[in-house]
């Protein structure tokens, strides 16, 4: 099983499970993210890899080169990593080791980040001719800034954990960061589910200000009717 699913209370845990290959993912392991995402049926969640070597080393090279132009344009790992980012539960991803590629595209779409101290993050795909379809020359400017982006995605800049923490790309370096992760979601599954969805639906919206203001107030008054009050 590429993907295992397990669920704990609050808590599901989805971890890639495929450490002889660095956790990189191919089609089937895809399929099988994207399936239990899908299924997730809790307020937090917490993406995790197996194994001590990587994260996850973005796409299989076996797939990748076997990839058509016609697989690009519907590319499968942008339309899973999208159905973790726009989900409506919070997601804590769990980084040991190299996140490269699309590991650190799957990284970029999940809300919270932790990293273990020898986290390493880049993008190579540049260097061989793509670009980061999975997300990143989406997310990752968004979150850091375009400049800092361009560094990474365009001069091939490779980022420590010490790096990503300072530019907020994660959010806590913990010595195992798959405990640390696994706390910090038990920590957020304490807060009203529904107050969660609300608010990531909000801070993830790119209306106006006005909009977004409008649409605070609407949650409020929901949740407020939820308290009875």
């Amino acid at each position: 099983m590429s993907v295992k699913f397990d669920v704990e209370g609050s808590i599901t845990t989805l971890t890639l499970d495929r450490s002889r290959r660095a956790n990189a993912y191919d089609g089937p392991t895809l399929d099988a993210l994207g399936a239990a995402i899908a299924a997730v049926d809790t307020p937090v969640v917490v993406i995790q890899a197996a194994g001590e070597g990587a994260f996850c080393a973005g796409a299989d090279r076996d797939a990748l080169a076997a990839a058509s132009p016609l697989d690009a344009l519907d590319l499968k790992a942008q339309r899973v990593f999208d159905a973790l980012a726009r989900a409506p539960w919070i997601s804590v991803a769990a980084v040991h080791g190299a996140a490269v590629g699309g590991g650190f595209e799957l990284a970029l779409a999940c809300d919270l980040r932790v990293a273990g101290p020898g986290a390493r993050f880049w993008l190579p795909e540049t260097g061989i001719g793509l670009v980061p379809a999975a997300g990143g020359c989406t997310r990752l400017p968004r979150l850091v800034g375009r400049a800092r982006a361009k560094s990474v995605i365009l001069g091939g800049r490779r980022l420590s954990a010490e790096d990503a923490l300072d530019w907020g790309l994660v959010d806590r370096i913990v010595a195992e960061p798959r405990s640390g992760a696994a706390a910090w979601a038990a920590e957020v599954a304490q807060r009203d589910p529904l107050a969660l969805r609300l608010a990531k639906q909000i801070l993830d919206g790119e209306q106006p200000a006005e909009a977004s203001l409008r649409e605070e107030r609407l949650a409020e008054t929901i949740l407020y009717g939820q308290r009875g009050g």
